[in-house]
């Protein structure tokens, strides 16, 4: 096979999966390509397909992600039952409507009721949602209802902000529009001093989301 001349994170067992059609990519792109009157097989663009293909094999494999080897056991009993809080989690995703990049920020927080989960396991949770077709509504709801169903804790709560190059970019061009949204479960949705310390923690010291 060619070697191309771009940083490339993806092994070939990636690539080869039996859900991840990296040819059928291509000739989409090339397709793609001549359709806006362009000439795929020019210099510039002859690695294109490829490079796109790689592209959504990384962006898009949140789909492959096997949850229970991702938490990897990663879940301990232990007897704290204050708020866990994971705040300024950065992630990128692609709108399903344009297939246009969205980017911000996920803070994740939850009440342990006897188990508490591995630190490096809550951005990989966002990761695995974020890297899907999405829309940020849902994608929040499914950070929490998953963290929810892995750990029973007495409340779990998820705030996303994030700004979307479809409202950037095109449509509306509103550059510095930021859409927020949460999902709350148990104490978080029940109690609003809880809700509230959450909201201040995570509003402590903020930075604007930044493209």
């Amino acid at each position: 096979m060619e070697t191309l001349d771009f940083d490339d994170f993806l092994s070939e067992n990636d690539l080869n999966r039996p859900d991840f059609d990296e040819k059928a990519i291509q000739e989409a792109v090339r397709q793609i390509l001549t359709a806006v009157g362009e000439r795929p097989d020019r210099d510039g663009l002859k690695y294109t397909p490829r490079r796109v293909a790689r592209m959504y094999a990384e962006l898009l494999d949140g789909y492959r992600v096997d949850p229970p080897a991702m938490i990897n056991g990663a879940i301990f009993n232990i007897q704290y039952d204050e708020m866990v809080i994971v705040r300024d989690i950065e992630f990128f995703s692609l709108c399903e409507h344009h297939m246009l990049p969205f980017m911000g920020r996920v803070h994740v927080a939850y009440l342990p009721d006897g188990k508490v989960i591995g630190l490096s396991k809550i951005p990989r949770i966002v990761d695995m949602y974020a890297h899907r077709l999405q829309v940020q509504e849902r994608m929040t709801r499914q950070i929490a209802d998953f963290l929810r169903d892995l750990l029973h804790p007495q409340g779990v709560a998820v705030v996303v902000e994030a700004m979307h190059l479809c409202s950037m970019m095109r449509g509306v061009k509103k550059h510095n529009a930021r859409m927020t949204t949460s999902a709350m479960h148990g104490a978080f949705r029940a109690n609003l001093a809880t809700r509230q310390e959450f909201l201040d923690n995570i509003s402590r010291g903020a930075t604007p989301v930044q493209i």
